[in-house]
C-alpha cells in the first residue's frame, strides 16, 4: 500500500481560494496604493489567527413546515446589493484613503448590510488592488480575520507564501479552469467560518465569474415534502475517496477480507488524527479507474439552519457542488473534469441522506433548479470585493479561461456582533432594508 499521508491534506468540502498579481501604475501612484499607517501590515511578523469557530447548527427546528410557510410571507430585502466608491460614496477611484477612512467611518452600516442582505459587492475600490489594502479594508470594518477551516490538513496555501498570512489562495490552475465550482457554504466537519471576503487581484479574460446564492430564498422556493424529509432525514457528505487499493484485488480470495479490515483500521486512525471530527470509510469499488477504493463520509448534518445572529432559516448544504451526479451532468456543458493528479482523485465528493439512502433524481433536479434560480453571477474586476456571510450566502465559480487570480479571507466574527445580534432580535430577525 503507498498512501502518502500527506497527500491527505488535499481533501477538501470546497475548493476556492486564489493569488495575486502585480498590476501597473497610474498617475505616477501604484494601483492600489494604500496609505503609509498601513502599508506595513504586509511586511510585518504576523501572529497566527484563530481556529475556524465550530459550526453553529443551533436547536432542532421541530416544524420545519411551519417556519418554511413563515418565511414565504416575509418579503426578503434585496440579494447582495452593490457599493460602489464612486457613485455611492462620492470618491474617486485612487482615493485609497478617502476609502479607507470611508469603510471605518460605516463599518457597523457595511456589517449590518452584509446580515439584512446577505452579501455586499463592493465596487470601484483601488484599495483593496493589493493584499495589503484588503487587509486594511477587512480590518476597517472589524472583520475578525480566522484560519481557513481546512488549515488542520494544511490542504489551502496563502496568497503570499506566508504562514500565518490570513489571505488564501485557491485552486484557479489552468487544469481546472473548466471546472464549474458548484454553490456551497464553507465548512469543513465541525468548523465553519461566519464570514468571508473575496477579492479579484486579476479578473479572468473570459468567465470566471465569482457566484453567490442566496440561502434564505433556497429554503423559501424548495418543495415542502423535500424540505421536510431532507430536514428530518438529515443529509451526509462523501468528503474524500482514495482510490489507491487495487492491488488488493491481486491477493489470494482469502487474505482480501483481512487485508481490507487492516487497511481501513489503518486509514481510519490517520484520517481522523488529522481532522477534528469522525470520518467513516467504506468500502467501494469504481474509483476513477475503475479499481477497489475507500469513501471517506462525514457525520449527518441538518441541510437548514437558523442564522447565529439574526435567527434567519437559511439553506446550509452543498449538494450542488458535492453532488457526483450533478457534477456529471454539468460535464455535458463544460467538459469532463481534469483529474490529472493523485490529489484531484482524492478531492472527489458526493451527497446522501443522514441514513446513506440516495437522493432520487428528481430531488437532484429540484435542488440544481432552485439554486440555478438563486444564483447571481458576479463579475469581478481588480480590487473589487465580496462582503458575504456564510451562513447565509452560498459561493461558487464559473469555468473561465485566461488567467484568473482570487484572494479569500475567512472571519470568526466582527466587532459588534453581540449588539447586533440584541438588535435584530428586538426587531423580530428584522425585516428592515438598510438603504
Amino acid at each position: 500500500m503507498k498512501l502518502q499521508l500527506a497527500s491527505l491534506a488535499l481533501w477538501a468540502s470546497s475548493a476556492l481560494a486564489f493569488a495575486p498579481n502585480s498590476l501597473p501604475s497610474r498617475n505616477n501612484r501604484a494601483v492600489g496604493y494604500v496609505p503609509s499607517s498601513i502599508s506595513s501590515l504586509h511586511a510585518a511578523a504576523l501572529e497566527p489567527p484563530p481556529l475556524s469557530p465550530l459550526t453553529q447548527w443551533g436547536d432542532r427546528i421541530e416544524n420545519i413546515r411551519a417556519l418554511q410557510a413563515e418565511l414565504k410571507a416575509r418579503e426578503l430585502p434585496p440579494f447582495a446589493p452593490e457599493l460602489s466608491a464612486v457613485k455611492d460614496c462620492g470618491l474617486a477611484r485612487e482615493d485609497t484613503e478617502g476609502q479607507l477612512a470611508y469603510v471605518r467611518d460605516n463599518a457597523m452600516r457595511i456589517k449590518t448590510m452584509m446580515q439584512e442582505h446577505g452579501a455586499v459587492v463592493f465596487r470601484d475600490f483601488d484599495l483593496m488592488k493589493t493584499q495589503e489594502g484588503f487587509q486594511a479594508f477587512y480590518a476597517a470594518i472589524g472583520m475578525k480575520a480566522c484560519l481557513d477551516p481546512l488549515h488542520s490538513v494544511s490542504a489551502r496555501p496563502t496568497v503570499d507564501g506566508q504562514k500565518n498570512s490570513p489571505v488564501y489562495e485557491a485552486v484557479n490552475k489552468e487544469s481546472r479552469k473548466n471546472f464549474f465550482i458548484g454553490m456551497h457554504n464553507e465548512f469543513v466537519g465541525t468548523r465553519a467560518p461566519r464570514a468571508a471576503a473575496f477579492v479579484c487581484f486579476k479578473a479572468a479574460e473570459t468567465g470566471g465569474e465569482f457566484l453567490v446564492a442566496d440561502g434564505r430564498r433556497m429554503f423559501r422556493d424548495l418543495d415542502a415534502d423535500l424540505i421536510e424529509e431532507l430536514y428530518n432525514r438529515e443529509i451526509r457528505y462523501s468528503v474524500m475517496e482514495l482510490p489507491f487499493f487495487g492491488w488488493i484485488d491481486n491477493l489470494p480470495s482469502f487474505v482480501q477480507q483481512p487485508a481490507m479490515n487492516v487497511v481501513r483500521g489503518a486509514v481510519s486512525a490517520a484520517i481522523n488524527a488529522k481532522v477534528d471530527f469522525d470520518v467513516e470509510l467504506l468500502w467501494g469499488e469504481g474509483g476513477y479507474d475503475g479499481t477497489r477504493m475507500l469513501q471517506a463520509r462525514a457525520p449527518s448534518q441538518p441541510p437548514i439552519v437558523k442564522h447565529p445572529v439574526t435567527g434567519d432559516p437559511t439553506w446550509f448544504c452543498n449538494v450542488h457542488s458535492h453532488s457526483s451526479k450533478l457534477r456529471h451532468q454539468r460535464e455535458s456543458i463544460y467538459g469532463a473534469e481534469r483529474f490529472e493528479d493523485g490529489a484531484s482523485q482524492i478531492n472527489k465528493s458526493d451527497m446522501f441522506f443522514g441514513d446513506d439512502g440516495e437522493l432520487s433524481e428528481a430531488q437532484l433536479k429540484q435542488l440544481d433548479e432552485v439554486t440555478v434560480k438563486n444564483t447571481r453571477y458576479v463579475k469581478m474586476t481588480e480590487g473589487d470585493v465580496v462582503l458575504l456571510d456564510n451562513y447565509k450566502t452560498m459561493h461558487g465559480r464559473n469555468v473561465f479561461d485566461g488567467t484568473r487570480k482570487h484572494g479569500v479571507a475567512w472571519f470568526e466574527g466582527w466587532e459588534g456582533e453581540a449588539d447586533m445580534k440584541q438588535q435584530f432580535q428586538a426587531e423580530g430577525a428584522s425585516q428592515k432594508v438598510v438603504a
